[in-house]
């Protein structure tokens, strides 16, 4: 397989966070790619991690919750349609983008039948992996859209901004994605745990406690009030944060 095809662009600070951020794992064999992809996606804003074989995919899987998989068919100890499988076992809303050299449409047509969200062939660009993803995205989590509208809360996923009632409110990296998670999961109980993985990625596992993440909505929170906005962050005692909507 020509590498070529998969250079590394430089990121310019400008345009670094352009996207929401999410936690993606990468299945792929083939460690220049894979590296290739991991350092692309993490240059993105992303949390990105890589397991090269079938039997790591699936304790990845069965033991961390990930926002995406970029996923090869072929790999040396299985198939990464049973992959697909068990993330449907598992009852996860991880979207999946196949990864293949085989230019099949028996394996393409099986593997969108499995529930796969896009099937993009090697070599490529990975500019075009990179639009794949958003537009994955932009269809599960936002019906399409570029922004987020709630109440006084206008949240622009492209240009990363956030509004309260129209004024711009400055957010840290950490802030923007922390609030787009809240956004996307909205009346949802999330652990401690959850956030810290999904905003650090699986190491945090090895951590003692948590307080960070409080640290940072404490500061998100008080960033929205000082806006005039409304408080819609709840503490859910011994589990961890809800943004709640409020009844009409």
């Amino acid at each position: 397989m020509d590498l070529r095809f998969l250079f590394c662009f430089k990121i310019s600070s400008e345009s670094h966070f352009i996207f929401a951020m999410m936690k993606i794992l990468v299945v792929e064999d083939n460690p220049e790619l894979a590296n290739n992809i991991v350092t692309y996606l993490k240059e993105e804003g992303n949390v990105c991690e890589w397991v090269s074989t079938y039997m790591e995919a699936i304790d990845k899987i069965v033991s961390f919750g990930y926002e995406m998989l970029i996923l090869d068919i072929m790999l040396p100890d299985g198939s990464g349609l049973d992959v697909i499988r068990e993330l449907k076992k598992q009852n996860t809303e991880a979207s999946v983008l196949i990864i293949s050299a085989k230019n099949s449409l028996d394996d393409k047509i099986l593997g969108l039948n499995l529930g796969a969200d896009d099937y993009l062939t090697k070599p490529f660009h990975l500019s075009e992996l990179h639009a794949r993803i958003k537009a994955i995205y932009r269809r599960k989590n936002l019906h399409g859209k570029q922004e987020i509208l709630f109440n006084e809360l206008k949240i622009n996923i492209e240009n990363r901004t956030f509004l309260v009632y129209d004024n711009p409110v400055e957010l840290t990296q950490k802030e923007f994605d922390l609030l787009l998670f809240f956004l996307t999961n909205k009346n949802r109980v999330i652990t401690k745990q959850s956030i810290a993985e999904h905003l650090w990625g699986d190491y945090v596992d090895a951590y003692d406690s948590f307080d960070f993440v409080y640290q940072h909505i404490k500061n998100l929170r008080k960033k929205i009030l000082n806006a005039r906005g409304e408080d819609y962050i709840r503490t859910v005692y011994g589990l961890g944060y809800k943004f709640m909507v409020p009844h009409s």
